[in-house]
């Protein structure tokens, strides 16, 4: 299997843990290709039965596809932990050095880094490492779903360069708990306040790659 198809399993893969219909503009838009080649690698894929793809644009992972994403995203993950933790990479960097390590790494190597990590659950987007960590724990709500008034913490992002280079420019850590002002008519942003009383805007594009949960009301 070639890095490439590999790449579009991972993509796949991460957006089958949101709750919205996986369409080929989504993974276009994370992959930062063109619609075409969507189109293009589904059909191969299918014909390899790791995608089901139906003419209503319905895209999902077969039993197989899911196995092979799974053990991808879980080698892409610990090697984010890595170059996060022990060399110091920035949050927005790590994903590219990631995707170029995981394709070169076998499975013992792999489970060594693992162990030498003390099995990490999340990796430095919060997305949680298969094998390790309870997926059932996935936050499934993203921002952009969020009602005015609502009170968040920010639990993942979408591994995606570009959306990172842009979050990283928002100083929004994962684990910041922020309170939707208001949404932005005709897609327009999001603007947030941090507990510290800052306000934010977030484009809307970007707040589709925001996991969140929800902060319960106090009376």
């Amino acid at each position: 299997m070639s890095p490439n198809q590999e790449n579009y399993l991972k993509a796949i893969y991460e957006l089958s843990h949101d709750r919205r219909k996986i369409t080929n503009k989504n993974i276009a838009d994370i992959l930062q290709v063109s619609a075409p080649s969507v189109t293009e690698m589904l059909t191969s894929l299918s014909k390899e039965e790791l995608v089901k793809h139906t003419p209503y644009n319905e895209i999902s992972l077969t039993e197989k596809g899911t196995k092979i994403a799974t053990n991808l995203v879980r080698r892409h993950r610990i090697w984010e932990v890595f170059l996060h933790d022990k060399l110091n990479y920035n949050i927005s960097e790590v994903h590219e050095a990631a995707d170029a390590l995981e394709h070169a790494t076998d499975g013992m190597l792999i489970q060594r880094l693992n162990d030498f990590l003390q099995d990490p659950k999340r990796c430095p987007h919060g997305g949680l490492v298969p094998g390790n960590a309870d997926l059932s724990d996935l936050s499934d709500q993203v921002l952009i779903d969020t009602a005015d008034g609502q009170t968040v913490q920010v639990k993942r992002v979408i591994d995606n360069h570009e959306f990172l280079m842009y979050f990283e420019g928002l100083h929004l850590p994962l684990g910041s708990i922020i309170t939707i002002q208001r949404h932005e008519p005709f897609e327009g942003p999001i603007v947030v306040t941090t507990e510290d009383h800052q306000e934010i805007s977030i484009s809307y594009k970007s707040a589709s790659y925001i996991f969140v949960d929800a902060i319960p009301q106090t009376n």
